[in-house]
């Protein structure tokens, strides 16, 4: 097999080429390590595990993937006896190596997946963007000007470059549909307990995080999920299994679904020309297929419930860096500025706060299963914008001064106090104001591919459904990607 051949299989048509004995792993591993190679522009892959990956293609394998070049997100996804950052600089120069694999890496290697690499993440994947001090950019294969999204830039562009037909990914407030959005790819969050986090964690900021993959084609997304679902001893929560296979429930057509969609930003921010463009097409295209489109939006405020998912994130994030830097000798240099001010922000919410801000998160919940009573999805973009370029998201030049300055006599939470806490949440989120509602409420989300611009640079439809409906949008998706095939769209990518 040539690398142009491979370059034109997702991950189960590669998996029936080595069960037929078309073509060995090893040989898959070669091209994938070739293509990698003449993607290192890319900056997608950090951290090789070439080793381990040599070992696998030499042993027996099975499952659905087997023998499927594979590629892991570097953070939260960790295999023992191999280094992993978190994209953190500390981390990075202590060398930390986990004693265990996390269980999402133990499930999808009885899939048969062969792991050759780690992939570039923002530090603790705080951002929406992959810039790590510790690593650099990662690069959007489509414009190597722009960046690959966060916070699983890496996979995202490894896969859209054709590195590998799958990789893993997380989602704790966009991290898999950003990247998606960005990349052209099919990104699928799924509901809050759908995958494990074990056997370190039982859960991710109180479900809201989830780890899944990004893929080119939507039965490869569907197909994992089928490996890789359900609780194990770990697990804090429990959720319905689905009836039947995804991969077989996917095939099925959709019932005509009642859509609603929205263009506008939950927070007030700009919304650009491309995304409501990306949206227009996507109405257009789904009413073609029968369904009914209509425009609404659930009756949420969208500034409250960011503000909300700001305080959850920075306070969780103050106590992971607390718990690193009681395990590891550190300095703040170890870590980046923004890193720094949002522990600060973090460790000065009050519990009452806390509690109040979480008592918000079953406000939304509610408001959106009594919005899924009148509809069956809601459509927005997934992203504000096309991927940005690299370093156009960054801390404010006024900021930066003021944090170092707050951050050394210990007052750098006076920020988040008055209307800068409003400017702080816009600056963060204005690129993403889309995706963190359906962290917040644990419901199933996906970033369908169906829209590029003039300069060739993909935009994503965002889909939420009702919870533990995974099967609803992985039908929608599969009726998409037949009436308008992205696949194609891979081949303008040069490297």
């Amino acid at each position: 097999m040539k690398l142009q051949e491979y370059l034109k299989y997702d991950g189960l048509g590669l998996a029936e080429l080595v069960a037929k004995k078309e073509i060995q792993a090893s040989e898959l591993l070669e091209l994938a390590v070739q293509r990698a190679e003449q993607s290192k522009s890319l900056n997608a892959i950090i951290i090789p595990m070439h080793e381990h990956a040599q070992q696998r293609v030499q042993g027996p394998l099975s499952g659905p993937f087997a023998g499927v070049p594979f590629l892991v997100k570097d953070l939260f996804q960790e295999y023992a006896g191999y280094p992993t950052s978190y994209g953190c600089q500390g981390l990075k120069r202590v060398g930390y190596i986990p004693e265990t694999n996390a269980e999402i890496v133990n499930r999808w290697e009885q899939a048969g997946i062969v792991t050759f690499g780690r992939t570039n993440t923002p530090e603790f994947g705080i951002k929406g963007i992959t810039e790590p001090d510790a690593w650099g950019s990662c690069k959007n294969p489509w414009h190597l000007k722009h960046n690959s999204g966060g916070s699983s830039g890496g996979s995202a562009a490894a896969v859209a470059a054709g590195i590998v037909p799958l990789a893993g990914a997380g989602d704790g407030g966009g991290s898999i549909r950003i990247p998606a959005s960005y990349c052209g790819l099919f990104g699928l969050k799924p509901s809050r307990g759908r995958t494990p986090w074990g056997p370190s964690m039982s859960e991710a900021m109180h479900g809201a995080a989830i780890q899944h993959v990004l893929t080119r084609s939507v039965r490869d997304s569907a197909a994992m999920l089928d490996a890789t679902h359900g609780e194990e001893h770990s697990s804090l929560f429990k959720i319905q299994r689905p009836e039947g296979q995804y991969l077989q429930l996917m095939q099925q057509a959709p019932k005509k679904l009642k859509i609603a969609f929205s263009t506008r930003s939950p927070i007030g921010t700009a919304v650009s020309k491309d995304a409501i463009q990306a949206i227009e097409h996507t109405v257009k295209l789904l009413t073609s297929l029968g369904h009914e489109v209509i425009e609404d939006q659930p009756a949420i405020d969208g500034m409250q419930l960011a503000k909300d998912f700001i305080t959850t994130w920075f306070s969780q994030f103050s106590y992971i860096l607390s718990q690193i830097r009681a395990q590891y000798p550190s300095r703040d240099d170890d870590f980046e500025l923004d890193s720094l001010a949002l522990a600060a922000f973090g460790a000065k919410t009050s519990a009452l706060d806390y509690i109040h801000n979480l008592n918000n998160w079953g406000v939304y919940t509610t408001q959106m299963n009594q919005f899924f009573d009148r509809y069956d999805l809601y459509l927005t973009p997934a992203t504000a914008s096309v991927a940005p370029q690299n370093g156009e998201v960054k801390t404010p030049v006024w900021q930066k001064p003021v944090l170092k300055a707050l951050l050394t006599v210990g007052q750098a939470h006076l920020l988040t106090q008055g209307k800068l806490v409003d400017q702080i949440v816009r600056e963060n989120l204005k690129w993403v104001p889309f995706t963190q509602l359906a962290n917040i409420t644990g419901l199933p989300a996906m970033s369908v591919p169906l829209y590029w611009n003039k300069q060739h640079l993909p935009l994503g439809s965002q889909f939420i459904a009702p919870f533990a409906r995974e099967d609803v949008l992985l039908q929608l998706a599969a009726q998409l990607e037949q009436a308008q095939p992205w696949f194609p769209q891979y081949q303008h990518i040069k490297i």
